[in-house]
C-alpha cells in the first residue's frame, strides 16, 4: 500500500501496489495510475463537480477491470494522502471496487486493505493520454495566459504571466512551496468544492504571502483537470487578497478576473 500526495509524482514502486492519493479523481489522474503500473485506487472526489469531472476516472477505470474510489472533499484534505488514509469517507466507488467489498461510507483506511488483500492487476491499460498546455495572447501590451490542465506543468518561464489551471487549490502535501512553481503575475485554480479544512483554497493564503494573486474557480462551474473549461466557463469563487487589490472579485468570470489583473499590473485599470 502507497500513500502519495500527488498522482503527478509517484516512486518506482508504486508498480504492483494499491494506491491512496490526494489528486481529484479525473481520468488524468486514472491514467497516470495505470501507467504506473498500480493495480488498485482511492482519489480524492473534489466536489464531483461540473460534469462528474471530480470522479471521472472512476468509470474510466472500470473499462479495465481497475477497481477505484474515492474519497468525499469533505473528509479528508484534497492534496494530503496522509490526512486521506487517517479521515477519508469513501465517497464512490466503481463496479469492481464494489465487487470487492468496498462500499461508501467506508473509513478510507478499511477500503485500502480491503482491496490490498483482493485487488487484482487490470486486465488491459488505457489509451495514452495527454495533458494540455497552450498560450494565448493578453492584452495589447499585458502578458500572456498560460493555460495548463496540472499545475505540474507550470515552469519558470511563466513568471509574471497569467497562469490559467485545471488543478485544484489545495496545498499539496500541507507545504505552502509547492503552491506555484512560478511568480506568476496571478493563478487560477479550481476550489474542489473547497472541502473540509478549506483544503481546496490552500494555495491562495500561500500565493498571498509571496504577493502573487490568485483565485479559483468554483468546481460546479468548470470542469476540474480541464484548464480551458477553467478559462472558459469559470466563475471566481474565493480570491485571496492580493488579487482584490488588484480588482478580482467573487462571482467574476475568469477571463474578466484576468483582464482586471492585467489592467492593475500595466497601470490602466483601478484597483478596488
Amino acid at each position: 500500500m502507497i500513500l502519495a500526495d500527488s498522482v503527478t509524482t509517484l516512486p518506482a514502486t508504486a508498480r504492483g501496489s494499491v494506491l491512496l492519493s490526494g489528486s481529484h479523481g479525473g481520468s488524468y489522474a486514472a491514467y497516470l495510475a495505470v501507467r504506473a503500473g498500480v493495480r488498485a485506487l482511492i482519489l480524492n472526489d473534489a466536489g464531483v463537480g461540473r460534469d462528474g469531472a471530480g470522479i471521472g476516472g472512476l468509470a474510466l477505470l472500470d473499462t479495465i477491470g481497475m477497481a477505484a474510489a474515492t474519497i468525499s472533499y469533505r473528509s479528508a484534505r484534497i492534496g494530503d494522502a496522509a490526512d486521506g488514509r487517517q479521515r477519508g469517507i469513501i465517497s464512490h466507488v466503481n463496479q469492481h471496487a464494489a465487487s470487492l467489498g468496498v462500499t461508501t461510507g467506508m473509513q478510507a483506511a478499511a477500503a485500502l486493505a480491503l482491496m490490498h488483500e483482493r485487488a487484482v492487476p487490470p486486465i488491459s491499460s488505457l489509451e495514452v493520454q495527454t495533458e494540455h498546455r497552450f498560450e494565448l495572447p493578453g492584452e495589447p501590451g499585458g502578458p500572456r495566459i498560460v493555460v495548463v490542465d496540472s499545475a505540474a506543468l507550470v515552469d519558470l518561464a511563466d513568471t509574471g504571466q497569467l497562469v490559467v489551471t485545471g488543478s485544484h487549490g489545495g496545498l499539496i502535501g500541507c507545504q505552502p512551496e509547492r503552491a506555484l512553481k512560478a511568480a506568476a503575475l496571478a493563478a487560477l485554480f479550481n476550489d474542489a468544492g473547497v472541502g473540509i479544512d478549506k483544503a481546496g483554497i490552500g494555495r491562495l493564503a500561500a500565493l498571498d504571502a509571496r504577493g502573487m494573486a490568485a483565485a479559483t474557480v468554483s468546481t460546479e462551474s468548470a470542469r476540474i483537470g480541464d484548464a480551458r473549461s477553467t478559462l472558459e466557463d469559470g466563475i471566481i469563487s474565493h480570491v485571496n487578497e492580493t488579487a482584490h487589490l488588484c480588482g478580482g472579485k467573487v462571482g467574476m468570470t475568469a477571463r474578466d478576473f484576468l483582464r482586471a489583473v492585467a489592467a492593475s499590473a500595466t497601470g490602466t485599470g483601478s484597483r478596488s
